[in-house]
């Protein structure tokens, strides 16, 4: 017999969270790690530890390889496009993933879309940044292109002298100014695409962020105007096909209702997602999977919801450095919760894993969703496992 090795760039939580939906399916997984003994690298005997940045290194990496994806989005264009014409099979391929790489590319296909987008422009100098503060009010956000994740690279300029304030920002490259959006919440809209275009959908998720950081994910987001799910699902499919995505894509949005379709689109995401973290216990197929499978061009699988939503919580470092012995308190608080831990040193603020737990009803979800909470914060050491009963 004979079954396929997907290789996965970037030995984090993500690649971590692909081996166990890889081995159920009989896949193998070979991760390319930045160190050795990190997350992805404890769960998977099959890792190469080597510098995602250098092309040579991709390229024996390459060899035998079934499928290429990733566990981040910051392997160089070039050295993605060099190997999709050497005949690797990269998904999502450059086209696509640059989209998720560089912020400027695409606010500017989202606009080509037609799709709804908060105002912005690409500011090379600080005069262009207050020309733009100054035609749409302030305050304005500004964004590194590439590179930022979990509130780094972002700035919030709340007048002309705070952006006068922001000249070392400017090295050269243009950077992304946008309007400061007045939203309600978070929201993500998650799919999946296949190569042959086949797409599945997930309920929408309210996603909440706390000092930049997505700390909690209720799904599905409750509340939600029918014609704002309908149109937000819309969107990202469209996205998908027309950006060429394969395999999983996060679509964070801002809720904005009463204002056009209920949404403007914030950033996206080409791999498995923190707001996606749920589906692993509360939907037939959980992302990871999907993920494999769309990567593979396998039929997808159903994003159906099991019970009445889960409640996903992140927790951090925190003052716990032994969280096994957490454990037996933290499963006995509530036998009905997951938790998935990412195999991390605990640094303050650092995500270390997640606590997933499913409402069966609807009158549930508040109970499920302080649950969480409990379970999270006694494995980080938020309260005192001695208090607990």
């Amino acid at each position: 017999m004979t079954f396929p090795v997907i290789g996965v760039v970037g030995g984090g939580q993500l690649a971590r969270m692909m081996v166990p939906a890889a081995a159920a399916l009989g896949i193998d997984i070979r991760v390319l790690a930045e160190a050795p003994g990190i997350s992805a690298t404890q769960v998977t005997g099959n890792t190469v530890v080597g510098d995602y940045k250098d092309l040579p290194t991709l390229q024996r990496f390459a060899q035998g390889l079934s499928a290429m994806t990733f566990d981040h989005e910051h392997v160089p264009a070039e050295h993605l496009q060099a190997l999709v014409t050497e005949g690797v099979n990269v998904q999502p391929g450059p086209a696509a993933l640059i989209h998720a790489q560089d912020k400027l590319v695409m606010r500017a296909a989202v606009d080509r879309l037609g799709l709804p987008n908060p105002e912005w422009s690409a500011v090379g100098t600080v005069e262009e940044l207050v020309a733009f503060g100054e035609r749409i009010g302030w305050p304005v956000v500004l964004k590194t292109p590439r590179g930022g994740y979990d509130g780094k690279g972002v700035r919030i300029l709340d007048d002309p002298a705070a952006a006068m304030a922001a000249t070392d920002w400017f090295t050269g490259t243009n950077l992304l100014a946008e309007q400061k959006v007045a939203f309600s919440r978070e929201l993500s809209a998650l799919i999946a695409r296949s190569p042959s275009g086949e797409t599945r959908a997930w309920p929408i998720a309210h996603s909440i962020q706390v000092h930049g950081v997505c700390d909690e994910v209720i799904a599905p987001a409750q509340n939600l105007d029918p014609s704002t799910t309908a149109a937000a699902t819309e969107a990202a499919i469209e996205l998908a096909e027309q950006l060429g995505v394969t395999g999983v894509m996060a679509v964070e949005l801002f809720e904005t209702p009463g204002q056009g379709p209920g949404f403007l689109i914030n950033e996206l995401a080409m791999r498995p997602h923190n707001s996606g973290h749920w589906t692993m216990d509360g939907a037939v197929t959980g992302q990871f999977e999907q993920h494999l499978r769309a990567v593979l061009d396998l039929p997808l699988g159903s994003t159906e919801k099991h019970g009445a939503g889960t409640i996903m919580k992140n927790y951090l470092g925190g003052s716990n450095q032994d969280l096994f012995s957490a454990y037996p308190r933290a499963l006995a608080a509530d036998p009905s919760a997951k938790i998935h831990g990412y195999g991390k040193s605990v640094r303050p603020g650092r995500k270390i894993g997640h606590v997933n737990v499913t409402a069966a009803s609807p009158e549930a979800l508040d109970d499920a969703r302080a649950s969480a909470t409990r379970v999270a914060d006694i494995i980080s050491g938020t309260v005192n496992t001695k208090d607990v009963q």
